[in-house]
């Protein structure tokens, strides 16, 4: 098996200890029916909550405790070089089978699906899966014309997301224009820069940074487009949250254009 930085997963039979540092994977996995194979999950792995609750948790995403991830012998890691640091992965790499996916439109996406179940021997469950987002995406309206919109992830400075993320491909591919798209990865902005782009709307993730209603009064003092909360995990998490995505990507550029 190659991961998707084109690695080899060197791994010999499906694994039976488990560990995902990847809250969407997290997901995908369970719906695999693995759960009982998860040996380790990160604190931000919150679906599906009445499962997640009872597995070890091994830090942060961007903060793993290795020593405990050695103790807990994962004969398969799930990461994300996104998501992951590559230093704390490659400490990794020396006693476990570590698969990192690099996920940034849906076909590597589902590229990154289709491999993890041929690691995990649940291929027929994977294709049901997969099958069924495509299907939920074929009956998806998409708009001739786009929303321009500024997606802003963080707070205390603003960061938005550049045309090299997998948020990025969601608005572009169901109705929006990211107006900071000639931008790389996840830069920091300034209010008077969203102001100069004129966006017809700024959306206020509800993740990573925890934007909520009270935010758009503060904001909104600042910046003079219209203020929209947004669901981050719609936006942002692959794996089997994408069977909601779409259309709650439809449904909220369907109630904008009102």
């Amino acid at each position: 098996m190659i991961d998707q930085l084109n690695r080899d997963v060197l791994i010999d039979s499906p694994p039976s200890r488990i560990l995902s540092t990847v809250p969407s994977l997290t997901e995908y996995l369970i719906d695999l029916g693995l759960e009982k194979k998860l040996v380790g999950i990160t604190k931000f792995c919150v679906r599906p909550k009445s499962i997640v609750k009872s597995i070890q948790k091994v830090g942060g995403t961007k903060n793993l405790n290795v020593e405990l991830i050695r103790e807990l012998k994962p004969e398969l890691i799930v990461c994300s070089k996104e998501e992951n640091h590559k230093e704390q992965i490659s400490a990794l790499m020396d006693t476990s089978a570590v698969y990192v996916s690099n996920i940034t439109d849906l076909d590597s996406a589902v590229g990154a699906m289709k491999d993890i179940a041929e690691l995990t021997n649940t291929v027929p469950r994977s294709r049901d899966i997969i099958s069924a987002i495509e299907l939920k995406r074929s009956q998806i309206s998409i708009p001739d014309k786009k929303l321009r919109v500024c997606y802003l992830i963080w707070k205390d400075p603003y960061m938005t997301v550049g045309h090299d993320t997998f948020i990025h491909h969601m608005l572009e591919s169901f109705g929006f224009e990211n107006v900071f798209g000639n931008r790389n990865r996840y830069p920091k902005i300034s209010a008077a820069q969203i102001n100069s782009l004129k966006p017809d709307y700024v959306f206020l993730s509800s993740e990573p940074f925890p934007f909520a209603d009270k935010h758009i009064k503060e904001i909104q003092k600042v910046i003079n487009s219209d203020i929209v909360t947004v669901d981050g995990e719609l936006f942002s998490w692959y794996g089997s949250r994408l069977l909601f995505s779409f259309k709650y990507l439809e449904d909220l550029h369907f109630d904008l254009r009102q």
